[in-house]
């Protein structure tokens, strides 16, 4: 689906949209600014633990203001996928193998630890295959930035002489804020982190003597002896805020996401920015993921959801569509959350092949799919449908759902089949692993049975006239009225809990429809019996 440049984007107002908008702003009012110049952006990666959700959310959301960027400047791109595999290994990750073989390189750069999995040259360089490999599989384009080659090419070698000879300035943002966490850190900081002669390791000492002159630093070495030491040619670590700000400068990055956590860390290294002579990087904080009980998800307690358990219950472009949405606001990041983003993924896909052009840069759609609006037949077959079949059926051969829908469905296009069948698979697994053994029937009350015993009366009564499902809504709302269910919700919340065993369903009279009126009777004269408690 082609979409026309002869639109205002004014009326834009999609969040990458309007965070693409404010950059071009910003870049359009240096003072040599031309088309031709190339905008950066970037994100940060700290390769002591393996990928994980929080790497995906990051990366694509920066790509999504990327593509919107492209759309509305003339400007080329890049984004930058910085590995900051020059810092030391501060603990071993509880989540590698042969965890004796790394503990005696506590301390010492990424890219100086033995590789656990014995598979690469260090234990960083494993980490950054497993990152590249990682952003490939979901087709990020990127360019790919080590701290180690650059520390040691000496491509940031004129930031660091830059950064010692502004060492008083620096020292004066950041010294205040250390004093707020942890006073005695004032005493030893140095922006610089010398690399040790003696056992390799990133020192954090106080720095003795500076000479910018000679470009060096004089600091105590680990057996007591004082040593000089230049601070290019990767001799030297940068502490992480200032290193931040560094490769802002270095690069120079125009846009960067961070975490709601760093912000008050995103305007020290913004100020350092500043200092080394460049404009610090537009960027916007993201909320962070929360599991079901509200808390921040972390690596280390496994409360949340994985890369890999999403992918097993939903497809990839789901979760695309899950972290475009209001990445400035908490989100719950737990299975529950997943049938409903299918659903609405779905919708907009539905939406979007009617919209007008604006509408069309307003849909998460164009942003999940990069910019290319796919022309998917619409689905009919909701994935709470779908749950519900299974959950009522017990089925766990998909022929038999298939067999469901043929029967209501009987005119499905070709182009659909693969995606229905897919979302089968997904459903099945879903109901399998969560739906099916948290059910929990709710015996009717005196009003409910009342209901559902006129409710089956009045299937019985179009069994062989086989209603669509608005006719079956109907029927089933003329009954709820019938019973003085006020408000009318309860009496949907009595067929969902009652017949099947859950809070929240599908519209029932579609469910009714695609299942089958025979069948739903027999569901019905097992609730009544007791056979479902």
């Amino acid at each position: 689906m082609s979409i026309p440049h002869n639109i205002d984007f004014g009326l834009i107002n999609a969040w990458p949209f309007m965070e693409a908008e404010k950059l071009l702003r910003r870049v359009r009012k240096e003072k040599d600014y031309h088309d031709n110049r190339v905008v950066i952006f970037e994100t940060g990666y700290g390769p002591s633990g393996l990928p994980h959700i929080g790497t995906f959310g990051e990366v694509v959301r920066t790509s999504m203001v990327m593509r919107a960027f492209q759309e509305i400047a003339p400007n080329p791109t890049e984004l930058y996928c910085f590995s900051d595999d020059m810092d030391g290994l501060r603990k071993v990750p509880d989540n590698v193998p042969n965890t004796d073989l790394i503990q005696k390189y506590i301390g010492r750069p990424l890219t100086q630890v033995p590789d656990p999995f014995g598979e690469e040259s260090s234990f960083g360089e494993s980490n950054n295959l497993r990152l590249r490999q990682f952003l490939d599989q979901f087709g990020f384009r990127y360019s790919f930035k080590s701290a180690t080659d650059l520390y040691n090419s000496g491509f940031f070698d004129s930031i660091l002489l830059k950064v010692l000879e502004k060492y008083d300035e620096i020292m004066d943002v950041v010294l205040p804020s250390l004093g707020r966490i942890n006073p005695e850190r004032k005493d030893s900081y140095s922006p610089f982190m010398p690399i040790s002669n003696i056992s390799g390791c990133v020192l954090q000492t106080r720095i003795l003597e500076r000479d910018i002159s000679k470009g060096t630093v004089v600091f105590e070495e680990e057996d007591g002896s004082i040593v000089e030491t230049p601070v290019t040619g990767g001799r030297c670590k940068l502490q992480w805020k200032v290193d931040w700000a560094m490769r802002w400068a270095a690069f120079p990055v125009d846009y960067e996401m961070y975490g709601k956590d760093l912000i008050s860390s995103y305007e020290l290294s913004s100020r350092i920015c500043n200092i080394l002579g460049q404009h610090p990087p537009d960027g916007v904080a993201y909320e962070l993921f929360l599991d079901e009980g509200g808390q921040k998800i972390s690596k280390s307690r496994g409360n949340g959801l994985s890369i890999e358990e999403w992918l097993k219950y939903a497809p990839e472009e789901v979760l695309t569509f899950y972290m475009y949405q209001k990445p400035q606001a908490a989100k719950r990041l737990h299975y529950d959350i997943i049938p409903r983003f299918i659903d609405d993924y779905d919708k907009h896909l539905s939406n979007i092949i009617s919209q007008s052009c604006e509408e069309v840069y307003n849909n998460p759609i164009w942003h999940v799919h990069k910019g290319k609006v796919p022309d998917d037949t619409p689905n009919s077959i909701t994935f709470a449908m779908l749950l519900n079949l299974i959950s009522a059926s017990g089925a766990r051969d998909k022929n038999i759902i298939w067999e469901f829908i043929h029967k209501y469905h009987s005119d499905i296009p070709e182009v659909l089949v693969n995606t229905i069948d897919a979302r089968i698979d997904y459903a099945m697994r879903f109901c399998h692993d969560f739906i099916l053994p948290s059910r929990r029937y709710h015996t009717p009350s005196e009003q409910e049975r009342d209901a559902i015993i006129d409710l089956r009366s009045d299937l019985a009564k179009v069994l062989d006239d086989t209603p669509d499902g608005d006719a079956l809504q109907n029927i089933i709302y003329d009954i709820g009225k019938r019973h003085n269910f006020n408000p009318m919700k309860l009496w949907f919340q009595a067929l969902y809990s009652i017949l099947l065993g859950q809070q929240h369903g599908p519209r029932f009279g579609s469910f009714i429809a695609i299942y089958g009126i025979d069948r739903t009777l027999t569901l019905i004269d097992k609730a009544l019996s007791g056979e479902l408690s």
